[in-house]
């Protein structure tokens, strides 16, 4: 299917590894020129010249920002202009006990996974009204709406991000401008793939065994294996899409079943 996205341009934010970057390169995939995003200038160079590789003839981009850092992200707001696709996808994600959250916490979680697409979409919004289309896509997630309780403080913010986009979604009435939120279940990215290598190599496990017993913990998860980032890149890449101009202020899922006795 051509999902009609060659010479769009799109931003996603926290994209040199994990789902960001397998949502770049699914777009790049179909023609968008990408622009990737991540703290780091060596690794957003890296990631550039992976989607060069990975995808000939493509011109994909990189721009070097801190989401914790404002000076940073005033920086890379005036380096955005022209922007067909908006995919908030940075985030801190992380275990704690409630009680050992201290306030720091709490306002670092919310400005990096909260206010970060505060900023892009107030940014970016009204250029997509001006210029006629437009696709702003959150990457939430199901601990939004069922919160883990070794994740609270994570939990509020993807809560906070599907009420954003609920409320922008609104902005957008009669034009061809969509907001929309993917609610992604548990990923095998690379943050994770880490902490299962670790905790495989500290009890002398293969890594498969690790990934099984974890699964098996979690009796809601239809799937009854890791999601791969490819699988939520595929949905939010259509939802960036013309060809889902029907869908518009949905949290949409691709959790692996999880959220299925709560929706």
């Amino acid at each position: 299917m051509d999902l009609q996205l060659q010479g769009k341009t799109a931003f996603i934010s926290g994209s040199t590894q994990g789902i960001g970057y397998a949502i770049a390169s699914a777009l790049a995939a179909e023609g968008a020129r990408v622009i990737v995003n991540g703290r780091d200038r060596v690794r957003v160079d890296d990631a550039v010249e992976r989607l060069r590789r990975e995808h000939p003839g493509t011109d994909p981009s990189g721009i070097a920002a801190d989401f914790a850092d404002p000076d940073e992200v005033a920086r890379l707001l005036e380096a955005l202009d022209h922007v067909d696709v908006l995919v908030n996808n940075v985030g801190l994600f992380g275990l704690a006990d409630f009680d050992s959250i201290a306030d720091e916490d709490w306002e670092r979680y919310f400005a990096v996974n909260v206010m970060s697409g505060v900023r892009l979409s107030r940014h970016l919004l009204n250029g997509m009204f001006e210029r006629g289309w437009g696709r702003i896509v959150f990457i939430g997630s199901e601990s939004g709406v069922n919160v883990p309780v070794d994740m609270i403080h994570y939990g509020m913010t993807k809560a906070a991000m599907i009420a954003l986009g609920n409320g922008l979604a609104k902005r957008t009435r009669g034009t061809a401008v969509t907001v929309n939120t993917v609610l992604g279940g548990p990923t095998y990215s690379d943050g994770v793939a880490s902490t299962v290598e670790a905790i495989a190599a500290t009890r002398s496990l293969p890594v498969e065994t690790v990934q099984r017993a974890i699964i098996s913990e979690n009796r809601t998860l239809l799937l009854e294996r890791f999601i791969a980032p490819a699988e939520i890149a595929a949905l939010v890449t259509y939802l960036a899409s013309p060809m889902a101009s029907a869908t518009n202020g949905a949290a949409v899922r691709a959790d692996g079943g999880v959220l299925t006795g709560l929706l």
